[in-house]
């Protein structure tokens, strides 16, 4: 917790509590497995420290990337500071190494549960959250939405990321929050 002056950095605070609850589910599901019909798109910086993924996926992805644990996920490893899984992709078995640091975004669309992560070097810049849920999107009327980038992994279905142009929206999280009244 970096403290600057008199004030409490209560959003670093939040945001480590928040990854915390990542944590947490990631490591039951490894414990575990995925109940019912869960399953997760876990977005990250794919240059942030510690992140470990193959060089080809690198190149791909140079920016952000989002991988989807459902079907095809193995030897899901968790500790405090990371987590690493093996995914396919185009019929390989690659291994993924996150820091939680590294996570922008992580959503159950089946049960409509999204977190959207602050970048620490962007903190002061207004967060907004990717919709990786097309109906959560419809329940933000007034919010303002433009295209964001997207791409996916034909073969396997298990990343996006910022390589090619889709038909995302960015919705800005206060469209979420309580207003007072």
């Amino acid at each position: 917790m970096s403290q600057t002056g008199d004030s409490i950095p209560y959003d670093e605070l939040v945001q480590g509590a928040l990854k915390g609850v990542v944590r947490r589910v990631l490591a039951d599901v490894a414990a575990r497995g995925l109940p019912g019909a869960h399953h997760f798109y876990i977005a990250f910086k794919t240059k942030a420290p510690g992140v470990a993924i193959p060089p080809r996926l690198a190149e791909k992805y140079p920016d952000e990337m989002t991988i989807v644990l459902q079907h095809r996920f193995w030897n899901l490893q968790v500790d405090d500071d990371a987590f690493a899984v093996d995914l396919s992709f185009n019929q390989r078995r690659e291994r993924l190494h996150i820091p939680f640091a590294a996570l922008i975004g992580f959503v159950d669309p089946s049960v409509r549960f999204a977190l959207q992560f602050q970048e620490q070097e962007a903190e002061a810049a207004l967060p907004t959250a990717r919709s990786l849920v097309p109906e959560m999107a419809d329940a933000a009327e007034d919010s303002p939405a433009s295209p964001s980038p997207a791409a996916k992994d034909d073969a396997a279905g298990n990343a996006t990321g910022n390589a090619k142009a889709g038909d995302g929206n960015v919705v800005a999280l206060d469209t979420f929050r309580k207003r007072p009244s």
